[in-house]
C-alpha cells in the first residue's frame, strides 16, 4: 500500500498557494485539523487546571491528551512527557541541571553530526564545571560518524553522551542503540537530539537507549514547540530550578509557567493527523501506538522514492551530494560547484520552490566537511512532498545551471 498523497495534502491549507516545499527540515506546513484543535482549546471555556468547572477541566484535559498523544508517538512513559518551548530551550534547561553534578575530571561527548542546539549546551555546561569535552567525529567521505574509537572516547570518567537520532543536515542516521549501549555500559546519560529523526521514522526511545529525547511537533505538522521525554523514575532525581509555590511532581518541576493549553490541543492533533494516514485506521482493537507506526512505514516508502529521484538527478547534473550515508531520511546537502547556493536558492524561490541555503546550525558539521556554510543547499522531502513538487525542483535547477 502506497502513501495517498493528493488526499493528505488537502489537509494542508497552505499548499493551496503553490510554494513546492522542500523545506521540511526547518518546520513543515500545518493542517487545518491541527489549526482547528488550537482555536478550539483556545475559544475554550478554558482556564487554569483544575477540576471545579469545565473551563478547568478542558486545559486539564489538553494537558493530559498531549502527554498521552507524545507517548504514543515516541514509545515513552507519558509520566515522562515535558513540554518546551523549544529544543534549544530544553536543552540548555536539563544541561544546567545535570552539570550540577559534575566536575573536573568528568567527561562529556558530542558529535560532529549534530545541530549546535545539540553541542553548545553541553559544551558550555561542561566548560562551566570543568569538565572536558570530548568529540565523536564525522568522516565528510562517508557522512556518517566515525565511531572506531567509540571505546576509548566514551569511558569511565563519561558522564554524558549528546548525539543526533538523525542529521538535519545531512540525513545521517548514526547508531544510536551501539552508541547508547557504550555509552550504559560505563555509567553515562545519553541525550539525543530527535528533532529531525522523529519527522521521518517511528521512534522508539527504549529501542534508542536514549535517557533523554526531544523533538520538535513543528517539524512533523504540529505548532511550534517542543518535548522532552525520560523515564519518570530519572526524572525524580533531577531537581531544576523552579519557584516556591510551582509543583514539585514529575514531569510539572521542568515545566516553567502555565502552559500554553492551545498548543498542547495542536501537538496532540497533529498525532493524530499522522496516525489517520495508517491503512489500518478504524479497525476495533487497533492502538495508536500501532497506527502511528504503521504510517510512518507509509511515509518512509513515500520519501524515500522521491529523495532517489532527487539524488539520481542531481548526479547527472553534476552536482556533489554530501548526504552519502547508508542509513538515512529524506534529507539532501548538494553543493553547486562554483555556483553560489544562495543564487540557486534565489531562483528557486522566484519560480515557488523553496529549497534554502545557509547553516541550518550545523556548525561542527560545516567544519568536519570542510566547506564554507554558505556552499550549499538542503533538499529536504516531507510526506506531502509530490511528484509534481520534485518535477518543478528539478527542471528550476537545470534551468538555473544552464544559465
Amino acid at each position: 500500500m502506497s502513501l495517498a498523497v493528493e488526499g493528505f495534502r488537502a489537509r494542508f491549507p497552505s499548499l493551496a498557494s503553490g510554494i513546492a516545499h522542500f523545506d521540511g527540515p526547518g518546520g513543515t506546513q500545518t493542517p487545518l485539523a491541527v489549526a482547528e484543535a488550537i482555536a478550539r482549546t483556545l475559544t475554550g471555556p478554558l482556564s487554569n487546571r483544575g477540576s471545579s468547572v469545565r473551563s478547568e477541566r478542558n486545559a486539564d484535559d489538553a494537558v493530559a491528551a498531549f502527554r498521552e498523544a507524545v507517548a504514543d508517538l515516541l514509545g515513552a512513559d507519558p509520566r515522562g512527557v515535558v513540554y518546551g518551548r523549544s529544543a534549544t530551550q530544553l536543552t540548555y534547561d536539563l544541561s544546567r541541571t545535570l552539570a550540577r553534578s559534575w566536575a573536573e575530571g568528568d567527561e562529556i561527548v558530542v558529535s560532529e553530526l549534530d545541530h549546535d542546539a545539540n553541542v553548545r549546551p553541553w559544551v558550555q555546561a561542561a566548560e562551566a564545571r570543568g569538565a572536558t569535552v570530548r568529540w565523536l567525529p564525522l568522516d565528510p567521505a562517508t557522512a556518517e560518524l566515525d565511531l572506531s574509537h567509540l571505546e576509548e572516547i566514551v569511558n569511565e570518567r563519561t558522564r554524558l553522551v549528546a548525539v543526533t537520532a538523525a542529521s538535519n543536515l545531512l540525513g545521517t542516521i548514526p547508531p544510536v542503540a551501539r552508541i547508547a549501549a557504550r555509552a550504559h555500559a560505563v555509567g553515562a546519560l545519553v541525550h539525543v537530539d530527535g528533532v529531525h529523526y522523529a519527522a521521518h521514522a517511528s521512534v522508539d526511545v527504549t529501542a534508542l537507549g536514549a535517557d533523554f529525547f526531544v523533538c520538535s511537533p513543528y517539524k512533523f505538522f504540529g505548532p511550534h514547540c517542543a518535548v522532552l521525554v525520560a523515564d519518570p523514575a530519572l526524572l525524580e532525581t533531577l531537581h531544576p530550578d523552579k519557584l516556591v509555590p510551582s509543583s514539585d511532581r514529575v514531569p510539572e518541576r521542568f515545566e516553567l509557567g502555565t502552559l500554553p493549553y492551545e498548543t498542547l490541543a495542536g501537538v496532540t492533533a497533529a498525532v493524530e493527523v499522522i496516525a489517520d494516514l495508517a491503512p489500518a485506521t478504524g479497525e476495533p482493537g487497533i492502538t495508536r501506538r500501532e497506527r502511528l507506526v504503521a504510517a510512518h512505514e507509509l511515509i518512509d516508502r513515500h520519501e524515500t522514492a522521491l529523495r532517489e529521484r532527487i539524488e539520481t538527478r542531481l548526479t547527472e547534473l553534476g552536482l556533489e551530494v554530501h548526504s552519502r550515508a547508508a542509513i538515512r531520511t529524506p534529507t539532501l546537502y548538494v553543493t553547486l560547484g562554483d555556483r553560489v547556493a544562495e543564487a540557486a536558492s534565489s531562483f528557486l524561490a522566484e519560480r515557488d520552490i523553496l529549497a534554502p541555503s545557509g547553516s541550518f546550525y550545523a556548525w561542527e558539521t560545516f567544519r568536519a566537511l570542510r566547506l564554507p556554510v554558505e556552499a550549499g543547499m538542503r533538499i529536504g522531502v516531507a510526506a506531502y512532498s509530490s511528484d509534481d513538487d520534485v518535477d518543478r525542483l528539478l527542471e528550476g535547477l537545470a534551468e538555473f545551471l544552464t544559465r
